[in-house]
């Protein structure tokens, strides 16, 4: 395949924009080469400026559950665009999908609309402080909960590729209040939580790591993190900003069936458009501004088109009892798919499924945290990314992200890309 515009449009972009793009992890740094610049999509497919046709598997990373284009959410955006695109002021269509988030996602009263993933993480965290009034949180290497300066501690996904986790711009005294611990080891968060008694007001987890590929939670750590929380008077806080309506309607929390005390939702929640939010029971979100001590606002939040497109995407998953069964089912086929055609063209690789997420990481060890993941064969990786792309697969164009699986994909796509990693995976 060819991607003469691509190239051309990102000359083009890096004179005025950073590196060329507006998101470091859309950059093609970690693997070479230029970025691809969409022009449409539909489905399961994206279309380059180039006029390729591309099977996608990184759906916008994560919101795409439905597909491109899913005619639900487009219509409804074009009708509520009709009349108006943002007011300031509350609308009746931010308490329906307020009532509809909090019907669907267990042990939750009451949820705040923000405008991106960063902002319900940054948010949580300072609501988590207030109530507790204690200062520190946990966080764990590898995970990733947006750019806010709390949390670029070793960071995942776009920070480890690019060999920052320490972001310049962080100061000593925020630094000082990030805890690192090492995911799925209780051992190690007990040993944490010990040094610091009674000075850790929350931490905060993705429940199902994304940030460094896919990596379940192992046995009991989950229950175990719920567990030293309520003994030490912590909140727990899940980052479902990937997993939440992706991995069931109610997310992890259904899924595993462990209560945290505030979620943090996003990509899913928007159905494709710039949406964040957090939730918690009454006596938590109640410390919120105006009724609470604790400040969040946005002149954006809740806004009607972003809330016309989150609703809709909401009510098709509510209300289709097999979806998550079905995405789940596509993504098992998938895995073995490549799982058979990588062995046998003796390639040393691990894969990591749940639900709709899934990720290929080139080392026989298997990945469980950032340690396990960071030692993946990242030369293999790039050659695996190109080849992919040159059969018209698009995968994230970075070692340490999850893929995505939508429900547009075929079982026909799913062939065509086995098929592929046939092909590419003879060259390594």
């Amino acid at each position: 395949m060819l991607y003469k515009r691509s190239s051309q449009l990102f000359a083009e972009a890096e004179k005025v924009i950073p590196g060329g793009v507006n998101s470091p992890v859309r950059a093609f740094k970690a693997v070479g080469g230029t970025p691809i610049f969409v022009k449409s999509a539909k489905g399961a497919y994206l279309y380059d400026e180039d006029g390729n046709r591309l099977i996608d598997y990184i759906n916008s990373w994560g919101p795409m559950i439905l597909g491109h284009a899913f005619e639900p959410v487009v219509n409804a955006v074009i009708e509520k665009a009709k009349l108006g695109t943002s007011f300031g002021m509350p609308t009746e269509l931010e308490t329906q999908i307020a009532a509809l988030a909090v019907a669907m996602v267990p042990n939750i009263d009451k949820i705040r609309f923000v405008n991106s993933g960063t902002e319900a993480c940054m948010s949580a965290i300072r609501l988590a402080r207030g109530f507790t009034k204690r200062d520190k949180i946990i966080k764990f290497a590898g995970c990733y909960h947006g750019h806010s300066d709390s949390f670029l501690i070793q960071a995942g996904s776009g920070a480890i590729t690019f060999g920052s986790p320490n972001s310049p711009g962080v100061t000593a005294g925020t630094a000082k209040d990030t805890l690192l611990a090492n995911y799925n080891d209780l051992e190690n968060v007990k040993s944490v939580i010990e040094a610091n008694k009674s000075e850790i007001a929350a931490i905060i987890v993705e429940p199902v790591a994304g940030n460094m590929g896919c990596i379940p939670p192992v046995k009991g750590f989950l229950e175990g993190l719920r567990t030293l929380c309520t003994e030490n008077g912590i909140l727990l806080i899940f980052d479902e900003v990937m997993t939440g309506f992706r991995l069931a309607k109610g997310g992890v929390q259904e899924l595993f069936n462990v209560d945290a005390d505030i979620v943090c939702f996003g990509k899913v929640i928007g159905g494709g458009l710039p949406v964040g939010a957090f939730a918690a029971r009454n006596e938590i979100m109640n410390y919120l501004a105006p009724i609470g001590p604790v400040y969040q606002a946005g002149t954006l939040s809740g806004n009607p088109l972003a809330m016309a497109a989150g609703l809709a995407m909401l009510q098709t998953l509510n209300e289709d009892a097999e979806i998550f069964q079905r995405l789940a089912d596509k993504t098992a086929y998938l895995a073995a798919g490549i799982e058979k055609v990588l062995r046998a063209n003796g390639v040393v690789f691990t894969i990591n499924t749940i639900g709709s997420m899934i990720s290929v990481h080139f080392d026989a060890t298997p990945v469980v945290d950032f340690k396990t993941a960071a030692a993946g064969d990242n030369e293999t990786f790039k050659k695996f990314f190109h080849g992919l792309l040159q059969e018209g697969i698009y995968i994230a164009p970075s070692a340490y992200e999850t893929w995505f699986i939508t429900d547009a994909l075929s079982y026909d796509d799913l062939d065509f890309t086995i098929q592929a990693i046939d092909k590419v995976s003879k060259t390594f």
